[in-house]
């Protein structure tokens, strides 16, 4: 490993399988050392994990990135939105952390938007319509199914606040995580009393937000990481803002993230409020706001698929008229939290292939029909699409976005960009620049670009269709569960 031309930072992304830490050089982008380390997810009931796998995840990726972390000026951390963290008077977990993909809360979520004024209330209020991810209906779903837990609870933080809190011992967060919760109003920028009262959780609780650009605390002593003592910590945020200052965003670029979950995003001058609930008003992480739509169902929905048919992933078939929506944890555009996976249109000459690439499709319709109320009237609607994710190294997803979008698709070659909007968000610190600023020097979009294709209307045309003409008996499972 060569020397670094100039200060190092380390950037953290704690996502919902594992946590990830780059190492890098503020004045290049040049990644100079790496780690990686999984945690577990609860496959029962919910979703859950135990935090404290987090924070063994994060020193055992730090110890791999050896010397370099010791030299780092400057940390952040990225992680996965929404997740409820309960803490004792000790800082330790009162039970496992509830994740953004733990559907349970879906009749708090469907009780507190009624309560609290309905669809556009909540959209003016706070920005979103919450559904079963938001933190809020998760704390509504603990205080009547778990109250000893509530009762326990001395702290609530979100999955990177944890990190934030334990590299410090300073109670803070970010705008664009909190952004997430449903208790933080972005009109007002500030907790909304009205809601916490509601929901029952004391403000006193919760971190301080902290403002883009300030410094969150510095590393403290009594760990085993491989930080100075003082070195500078960053305020962090959630991973899709994480991902957005990894690339550097402009207002108005489409971003296509295929990963665990799948999302569409664009930084926004303008504070989002739709009253669908379709559409997420998320602050981001430097001052605007990250209108963004989240499907429940993506990659891992489509590997199994290809799993249950013993296909390898890209040995997708064209052709044929079978529609499969892939909601195999319920799902969340269209929302539909209890719903489950639906086949339609299955024939006697299908093949196993062109019923994966019908669960490719179906993945990608639910983006797409998202993405025009993602974007308001600054975008550039024939730029190419940002296509980033684990996903968007597969051919078959590179494909099926190009088919069914009809835009060009550009596939930045940075990876993990979350932990890099993380490092760009800790380098900030050092250089007083705009972290997207620093992304944008670090020329992170760069990438081919797969030209557009003519829009496959008639596949589009079908699952629309299929969605519609099934969406009462989706709704009566929902309601059934």
């Amino acid at each position: 490993m060569s020397a670094a031309e100039g200060p190092l930072v380390v950037g953290v992304d704690t996502s919902t399988q594992s946590t990830k830490a780059l190492v890098v050089d503020v004045s290049t982008g040049r990644v100079v050392a790496s780690g990686q380390a999984s945690h577990t997810v609860s496959s029962g009931a919910g979703r859950e994990s135990d935090p404290r796998q987090w924070w063994d995840a994060l020193c055992e990726a730090l110890r791999q990135c050896g010397e370099a972390a010791h030299e780092a000026a400057a940390v952040s951390v990225g992680g996965q939105q929404h997740g409820l963290v309960t803490l004792d008077e000790h800082g330790e977990p009162v039970r496992p952390a509830l994740l953004w993909n733990d559907v349970r809360s879906a009749p708090q979520a469907r009780r507190l938007v009624a309560e609290l004024g309905g669809p556009k209330a909540w959209a003016e209020r706070t920005g979103s319509v919450p559904g079963a991810s938001f933190t809020a209906t998760k704390w509504a779903w603990l205080a009547e199914n778990e109250p000893e837990a509530v009762r326990a609870t001395k702290a609530v933080r979100l999955p990177h606040d944890y990190l934030t809190e334990r590299l410090t011992g300073q109670a803070v967060t970010d705008r664009g995580d909190a952004s997430g919760t449903g208790w933080w109003a972005s009109g007002t920028e500030q907790y909304d009393e009205e809601t916490l009262a509601h929901i029952g959780l004391d403000p006193a609780l919760l971190p301080r937000v902290v403002r883009p650009g300030e410094v969150a605390g510095t590393v403290r002593d009594g760990h085993d990481l491989p930080f100075s003592r003082g070195t500078l910590v960053a305020a962090g945020t959630g991973d899709n803002a994480a991902a957005a200052l990894g690339l550097g965003l402009r207002p108005g670029t489409p971003v296509l993230s295929l990963g665990t979950s799948g999302t569409v995003y664009a930084v926004s001058r303008h504070r989002p409020a739709d009253p669908t609930g379709t559409v997420a008003g998320f602050a981001d992480a430097h001052g605007d706001w990250l209108p963004l739509a989240c499907t429940l169902n993506c990659t891992l929905a489509v590997d199994r698929i290809a799993t249950l048919l013993g296909l390898d992933r890209e040995a997708v078939a064209p052709g044929g008229s079978v529609t499969l929506l892939p909601y195999l944890d319920g799902e969340r555009t269209p929302n539909l939290p209890n719903a489950s996976g639906l086949l339609h249109g299955l024939r006697h000459d299908t093949s196993p292939g062109q019923l994966l690439q019908a669960a490719y499709d179906g993945a990608v319709h639910a983006l797409l029909g998202a993405l025009d109320l993602v974007l308001d009237e600054d975008a550039d609607r024939d730029s190419p699409l940002l296509l980033i994710g684990g996903g968007a190294r597969g051919r078959a997803w590179q494909q099926t976005v190009r088919r069914l979008s009809g835009r060009p698709v550009r596939i930045p070659e940075a990876k993990e960009l979350v932990a890099l909007g993380a490092a760009a968000q800790a380098a900030g610190l050092l250089t007083g620049e705009d972290p997207a600023a620093v992304a944008r020097r670090w020329n992170t979009t760069a990438g081919p670009v797969l030209e557009a294709v003519p829009q496959d209307e008639e596949t589009l045309a079908r699952i629309s269709g299929v969605l519609s003409d099934a969406a009462p008996l989706l709704e009566r499972e929902a309601r059934d569960r």
